[in-house]
């Protein structure tokens, strides 16, 4: 794709800019500081479901109450990642059945697995031949380039646009670059425009992983969120040994549980032993309730088709309030709208507009992206809604949005 790799190929040769690098929300807050809201304010600008936690979570909290008073042990409880295990044979087609005890660690939320992923990758691979570098999607989850930072590695944004599906264009991505790469960071379905890897893109990128000795993260937190066609696993394309592979999952999005802090990665072994050495003298150990909540979770899908259910729903409802208004197309995966405002005040503008007129709090599209060297950002001109409230709340955000941007 000729454009992204005009893109990625400066990205790589040009020298690094200042940008601001804080969380984008704390930018929003900075942005709307000194704006009254016009109505009575909605948050769609956070991807915290709002949808109810499923009901079993109070009763199993309750019947483990005493494991809160001993330390965890760091890799997870066996009962744990035997569920992990059982849910990833159940949910993927798995080459060979996972192993629980060498191939799966528990993480307090896939943030912090994600963030120390990057350190442990980079004491994981080879010496590079320059400066390690971590590849990331642009737009993308801050946590990524956060763990690139403090793994002292390059952090290289390829630019994830229409053109190229909204996925990196691994053309763009030259050898010498490749030669330097520590991890190669990939959301399937993406934050923030839900397309969905096939699998021959995930084959190609693991291809590429083996050829230059680095590792793959795949952070399949909304995997459970999609439209119609289920979205592939990066394990399910691993083979047999899961090798330059690890996968992040957490019970955030799958289980409306954002609050309890509980994830995991599986994959290749030797990284997964790195990863625990690492893990064991610098982050939390997992509470055991928290666990046996996970088990409880990861043993039932009723909650999950329910909560797929409702986001399906509200989906709709932007095919109908919304229809063809700001590029949009209802995206494969994940529960955010991706809306081109170029047209109506840009990124920040609308953003503004949106709370000022209508009381709407949403992401500007290049709070979520990295600015080229040139200046670029391939999230300019968007805004991010989170379809995270419930339906009426979410009917109503559609229909403000609507009659303030026309």
């Amino acid at each position: 794709m000729h454009g992204s790799m005009n893109v990625t190929e400066r990205a790589i040769s040009s020298p690094a800019r200042t940008v601001d690098a804080r969380s984008p929300f704390v930018r929003l807050a900075e942005l709307l500081a000194d704006v009254k809201p016009g109505q009575p304010p909605i948050n769609i600008a956070v991807g915290e479901p709002q949808h109810p936690i499923p009901p079993f979570v109070g009763p199993v909290l309750q019947a483990h109450l005493a494991d809160f008073g001993r330390y965890p042990a760091n890799p997870g409880t066996e009962r744990f990642r035997q569920s992990v295990a059982g849910w990833l044979n159940r949910r993927y087609q798995l080459t060979r059945p996972i192993d629980p005890l060498s191939e799966i660690l528990v993480l307090a939320g896939t943030r912090e697995g994600l963030f120390l992923a990057a350190i442990a990758a980079k004491r994981w691979v080879r010496p590079r031949s320059a400066k390690a570098a971590m590849l990331i999607p642009n737009p993308f989850y801050a946590v990524y380039a956060a763990g690139a930072v403090a793994a002292d590695c390059e952090p290289v944004y390829l630019d994830a646009t229409a053109e190229n599906g909204f996925l990196p264009d691994l053309d763009a991505l030259s050898p010498e670059l490749l030669a330097r790469t520590a991890a190669f960071y990939l959301a399937s379905p993406a934050n923030p425009q839900g397309s969905i890897a096939s699998p021959a893109y995930l084959q190609r990128l693991i291809a590429l992983a083996r050829r230059y000795g680095f590792m793959v993260f795949a952070d399949e937190c909304y995997s459970e969120i999609y439209w119609k066609d289920v979205p592939p696993g990066m394990l399910e394309q691993a083979g047999s040994d899961f090798a330059n592979v690890a996968v992040f999952h957490s019970l955030s999005k799958r289980s409306s549980l954002p609050g309890l802090r509980i994830g995991f990665t599986a994959g290749d072994k030797t990284f997964i032993k790195q990863f625990l050495d690492l893990r064991s003298v610098a982050a939390p150990q997992v509470p055991v309730p928290a666990q046996e909540v996970a088990i409880a979770a990861y043993a039932d899908e009723t909650h999950v088709e329910e909560n797929r259910a409702l986001y399906r729903a509200k989906f709709d409802l932007a095919d109908q309030i919304i229809g063809n208004r700001y590029g949009y197309k209802r995206p494969p995966g994940g529960f955010f709208l991706w809306l081109d405002v170029s047209q109506h005040g840009g990124s920040e503008g609308a953003t503004v507009k949106l709370w000022k007129e209508a009381g709407l709090r949403v992401l500007p599209g290049n709070y979520a992206a990295r600015p080229q060297p040139d200046g670029s950002n391939p999230g300019d001109g968007y805004i991010r809604v989170a379809m995270v409230q419930n339906r009426e709340v979410t009917a109503e955000a559609l229909h403000r949005l609507v009659a303030v941007l026309g």
